[in-house]
């Protein structure tokens, strides 16, 4: 069994995969293709998301009984003793946000236009 699930990806490259899987809802994609074909399908997906993410996820013969791929995702797949794991990178501090009344509030509280 594969699930591909695609986000923010061109109408083409979603085109591309219904043909070997079955879209059951927006973005996620459902089949049993072969390995080749599932290897090539991920090929292409990598090649023609633009500023899209994917994931792939896939049965096989492991411990956990599937394993999958990331495209472009802030979460990364890690080994951990013979697991898979999704590890979360951390993310830097933002700026705090600036002190005082924003442009908009200062007009509407004083009545500016």
């Amino acid at each position: 069994m594969t699930v591909i699930v695609l986000t923010n990806c061109p109408v083409g490259l979603r085109g591309l995969l219904t043909r070997w899987l079955l879209e059951i809802s927006p973005g996620v994609y459902l089949g049993n293709p072969s390995a080749r074909i599932r290897d090539m399908l991920w090929q292409e997906i990598q090649q023609y998301t633009g500023q899209g993410r994917a994931l792939l996820a896939h049965t096989t013969n492991t411990e956990q009984g599937f394993t999958f791929r990331t495209h472009d995702h802030k979460w990364q797949p890690t080994d951990y003793e013979g697991l898979t794991l999704i590890r979360r990178t951390t993310q830097p501090p933002q700026a705090p946000p600036a002190a005082g009344w924003s442009r908009a509030s200062k007009r509407r509280r004083f009545g500016n236009k």
